[in-house]
């Protein structure tokens, strides 16, 4: 296989994800956060518990903004810190039952969104989709976490 083809495929690949993501997100950001303050509720939604070292990797952002940002979730009581019991010094970050509340929410309007686009895959396409993810998420999207 040629793999400067494969790569150039896979950058395709992540733009078109990107540009969906946005489609499919559009008009969904609860009231009173701001989108990067979304992006992070969202980050938490899928990945919690994180670290504030986690967020502010994944979202490309100083510590101290993140930790300004998260604050700002807390105060709005979306989100909540609370200290690893193994090791007071570490501290975790996961999504308040108001914080869940609202990103069921809006997963609800993106699943929504989503199933409007298969909705003319035949059964055959919908298992070739979940079998490509997995692939995708085992050999390309690992985390280490």
């Amino acid at each position: 296989m040629d793999e400067n083809k494969l790569f150039d495929k896979f950058i395709a690949f992540t733009a078109a994800v990107h540009q969906v993501k946005h489609e499919m997100t559009q008009g969904i950001k609860p009231e009173g956060i701001t989108p990067v303050q979304y992006s992070m509720l969202e980050y938490i939604a899928v990945s919690q518990p994180v670290t504030l070292s986690q967020i502010s990797d994944c979202q490309q952002m100083s510590m101290p903004n993140t930790s300004r940002e998260i604050k700002k979730l807390c105060d709005k009581q979306l989100c909540e810190k609370y200290d690893d019991p193994s090791d007071r010094r570490k501290q975790y970050v996961r999504l308040s039952g108001e914080g869940d509340r609202v990103m069921k929410e809006a997963f609800g309007h993106i699943g929504a969104r989503f199933l409007t686009r298969l909705q003319d895959a035949s059964e055959k396409d919908l298992q070739e989709i979940v079998h490509a993810m997995d692939v995708l998420h085992s050999r390309v999207f690992y985390t280490d976490k």
